[in-house]
C-alpha cells in the first residue's frame, strides 16, 4: 500500500518529462530529476488541475511518459483516500487516463468492449478523484479518491473481500472478509462489540463492552490515558512509551466513536479538508 506525506503547506507537484514540472496550473523551469530522486508529494490536495483541456501540452507530456504495454496499456488501482482500502483494479489507456484527469472520475478502459468506461455511469456509485500518482517505473497508476457507494458489482465495498490464507485453509470459504487496515480492523472490531450488545451476555463481558455500556467509564478512561500520553513528553520518557500510550488514547477514542456512530472515515475527511487552511482559520470557522 503507498505511503505519502501530507502537510498542510505541500500541495502535489506533477513531473514531467524535459526538465519541467506542472504545480497549480502553471509550468515551470526546473532541474531535470534523476530516477529515484526523493520527492515528497501530498495525496490530499484538494483538487486536481480540472481546468486542463484534455489536448494540452501538460497532458500530453505526462501521458507520454507512461510506459504503456503493447496494446497501449497500464494497470491503474483504485484506493479510498481516506481509508487506505484498495476499491478495484483495471486497465487504462492514454484516453482513460486524460478522462480521469479532466471529469476526476475514474475512467478505464474495458479490454472486453473495446471502449472507455467510468466506475458509476450505470450504477451512479464514482470514485471522485482527488489526486492521480504513477509508480516509479511509470508503468502503473494510482487513483486516489472517495467513492460514492459500494465498489464492486457484487455489492461489497470493495472488490478484495476474499482472503488467500482462508481459501488455503478452507476451500469452502463463503464469508467475505474485508482487506482492512489496522485502524479499520478495530473498527470492525468494536463495531461487532456494539452489535453484541442485543445478545444474551453469557459470562463476563469484554473490556471493549463495558465501556459500550457505561459512558462515565469511557470518557474516565479517554480523559486518563490523554494524560498519560501528555506525561511521555513532559517527562521524556522513552518513545516506546508515547506509541503505547497513543494507542491506549485511539482504542478509546475509537470505541467512543463507535459508541456515537461516527465513523473513522468521517474523522478523516475533516482532517483532508483542513490541510488547505491555517489551524488559526480552521478554529475561527466551528460554530460556536
Amino acid at each position: 500500500m503507498a505511503s505519502f506525506m501530507h502537510s498542510p503547506s505541500l500541495q502535489s507537484l506533477k513531473v514531467y518529462p524535459g526538465g519541467h514540472s506542472f504545480s497549480s496550473g502553471r509550468v515551470y523551469r526546473t532541474r531535470i530529476l534523476e530516477k529515484n530522486a526523493p520527492c515528497i508529494v501530498s495525496a490530499c490536495t484538494p483538487k486536481l488541475h480540472k481546468d486542463l483541456p484534455l489536448a494540452s501540452r501538460e497532458v500530453g507530456m505526462l501521458l507520454d511518459s507512461v510506459k504503456w504495454d503493447d496494446k497501449g496499456l497500464a494497470v491503474a488501482i483504485a484506493q479510498n483516500v481516506d481509508t487506505g482500502a484498495i476499491l478495484m483494479q483495471g486497465f487504462v489507456n492514454r484516453d482513460a487516463l486524460a478522462t480521469t484527469i479532466s471529469s476526476r472520475k475514474a475512467t478505464f478502459y474495458s479490454r472486453s468492449r473495446s471502449q472507455l468506461w467510468t466506475k458509476g455511469e450505470s450504477s451512479m456509485n464514482f470514485i471522485n478523484i482527488h489526486d492521480v500518482f504513477l509508480d516509479c517505473d511509470r508503468d502503473s497508476i494510482l487513483y486516489l479518491g472517495t467513492p460514492d457507494g459500494p465498489t464492486c458489482h457484487t455489492g461489497a465495498e470493495t472488490c478484495y473481500y476474499t482472503s488467500a490464507f482462508d481459501i488455503l485453509k478452507n476451500s469452502q470459504v463463503g464469508e467475505r472478509k474485508m482487506a482492512l487496515t489496522t485502524l479499520y480492523s478495530l473498527e470492525s472490531t468494536i463495531s461487532q462489540r456494539k452489535a453484541e450488545l442485543a445478545e444474551p451476555q453469557i459470562g463476563k463481558p469484554s473490556w471493549t463492552k463495558r465501556l459500550l455500556t457505561d459512558d462515565k467509564l469511557l470518557c474516565s478512561k479517554i480523559r486518563e490515558e490523554a494524560d498519560e500520553l501528555c506525561r511521555t513528553l513532559e517527562e521524556k520518557e522513552d518513545k516506546s512509551r508515547t506509541a503505547s500510550e497513543m494507542a491506549d488514547v485511539l482504542y478509546h477514542a475509537m470505541v467512543l466513536l463507535g459508541l456515537r456512530g461516527v465513523k473513522a472515515e468521517e474523522v478523516l475527511q475533516v482532517l483532508r479538508q483542513r490541510f488547505s487552511q491555517s489551524g488559526v482559520e480552521e478554529k475561527e470557522s466551528r460554530k460556536p
